[in-house]
């Protein structure tokens, strides 16, 4: 064991495996831009315990059990588990000390730095549940990475696209292949136009 490491934690429903014993504070020390950490958000728990609800209406016993079980564990998750954005880098954290974490499924630490970005995007941008992203640290061929949305939404897209870059299927990336306008008149007098984008 190195110095300072003590015995690893128990793998999340995440894909994270903690480590204890390690202080890594807030991500890293020496940043240039302002750390982010997205505030929790219940919204996919909550949406979750709604169809465990109308399921339980519908006497779909088993289907209720398995969407109230699923809430609960991400209205657990929610609390415990943050993405952090420092100036390099996404890391997830856990547990209210913030601590380091691997990842259960592919080994390694989770954290990325955002140069080996390749894309991302969220499922779906009107009510976000999942969080997908592409990177090339992990491995050359690119390694892909899916996370519930147990944060809040907006501010995850936004500091996204700051850091890692537009999203493919981001209005900034999409072309305008046409326009349309309305010409606008009050009281027979003009008054300008609106121009819209299609796509």
């Amino acid at each position: 064991e190195r110095e300072g490491e003590r015995e690893r934690g128990s793998v999340s429903g995440t894909g994270i495996r903690r480590k204890r014993g390690r202080d890594v504070g807030a991500c890293a020390a020496t940043e240039t831009r302002e750390t982010v950490i997205p505030e929790p958000s219940f919204n996919v728990p909550i949406g979750l315990f709604g169809l465990a609800g109308l399921s339980a209406l519908a006497h779909a016993t088993p289907l209720s059990a398995l969407f109230g079980v699923l809430g609960g564990f991400l209205t657990f998750q929610a609390t415990r588990v943050k993405f952090c954005f420092d100036d390099e880098a996404l890391e997830v954290l856990v547990g209210e000390e913030k601590e380091e974490s691997e990842n259960a499924f592919v080994g390694g630490r989770n954290r990325w730095k955002y140069d080996t970005f390749v894309n991302w995007e969220f499922w779906w941008p009107g009510f976000p549940v999942l969080v997908y992203f592409k990177e090339t640290q992990t491995k050359p061929e690119g390694q892909i990475h899916f996370f519930p949305i147990i944060m809040d939404g907006k501010q995850l897209y936004d500091v996204m696209a700051e850091r890692c870059g537009s999203s493919q299927n981001s209005y900034t990336n999409v072309e305008v292949s046409e326009r349309c306008f309305f010409d606008i008149t009050i009281g027979g007098e003009d008054a300008g136009r609106i121009e819209f984008g299609l796509f």
